[in-house]
């Protein structure tokens, strides 16, 4: 259900014990060795219970649920625990205790972004994608979105940054500045291929500030690039698509059409 780091992946397969820690989102009393994650990156939320003589950790790791295990000489073991047919035996635990509340955190976020309106705000779907004014893949996927925010099926929240080229800053300013910020996308998206909207002659001290908070927010989301997009599925989970999505793929980043 989850897929951890390398380094966990590789400690989960040789069972390796790790003498190190993790700073913790509650106020738990964490032993000595758990403590000790955090300088590995690893975060601990809470403990729960899984018998056998450990005791259990749920945390994560560059976004990524992760668990640890205290066992009763002091030692801790990073990854995943297995049954005896192979399969994993805590997903539940760590979907509960990290997976969903950091989801649920991750959605907040996005909604608190100063994103722009692509379609109907009364659609039912809400699509958020991180973009760039230049970025070629956020027009081709702005293209293929067309009939379902056409149809009123979909919104999409662009969350604008500036990384691509030298004006990806001032056009994204040109859009977030402009009395009708969809509008402005809109002419940004169609005349694409004309080199877009016309760039601000500056960027203001308040858009850098919000370029910069939208860009931290997509790399914390684990996008590198853009186009990210983020949906949320009816259970409260979030799926990520980064690039454009193929074909395939784009019913289940915009729904049934």
């Amino acid at each position: 259900m989850f897929s951890l780091p390398a380094r966990s992946a590789c400690a989960m397969a040789l069972g390796l014990l790790v003498a190190t820690g993790g700073s913790h989102a509650k106020d738990l009393r964490l032993p000595a060795a758990v403590q000790a994650l955090q300088a590995h990156g690893i975060t601990i939320v809470d403990e729960f219970k899984v018998g056998g003589g450990l005791r259990a950790f749920a945390g994560h790791a560059n976004d990524q649920p992760i668990a640890v295990y205290l066992t009763p000489d002091g030692k801790t073991i990073v990854g995943t625990r297995l049954d005896a047919k192979g399969e994993t035996v805590d997903d539940a635990a760590l979907q509960r205790l990290v997976a969903k509340p950091m989801d649920a955190k991750a959605w907040r976020q996005l909604g608190a972004s100063r994103w722009v309106l692509d379609g109907q705000a009364q659609a039912p779907r809400v699509v958020y994608t991180f973009s760039d004014a230049n970025c070629p893949y956020c027009n081709r996927f702005w293209t293929a979105a067309r009939p379902w925010v056409d149809a009123g099926k979909v919104q999409i929240r662009h969350v604008l940054v500036g990384i691509i080229r030298q004006d990806s800053p001032t056009k994204a300013a040109a859009i977030l500045g402009a009395a009708d910020r969809s509008a402005a996308l809109h002419e940004n998206e169609t005349r694409f291929a004309q080199g877009g909207i016309q760039p601000a002659s500056s960027v203001p001290a308040d858009i850098a500030k919000l370029l910069d908070e939208h860009q931290d927010l997509m790399r914390s989301l684990g996008f590198k690039g853009t186009p990210g997009i983020v949906v949320q599925n009816q259970d409260g989970s979030l799926r990520r698509f980064g690039g454009m999505p193929s074909a395939a793929a784009l019913a289940d980043v915009l729904g049934p059409l």
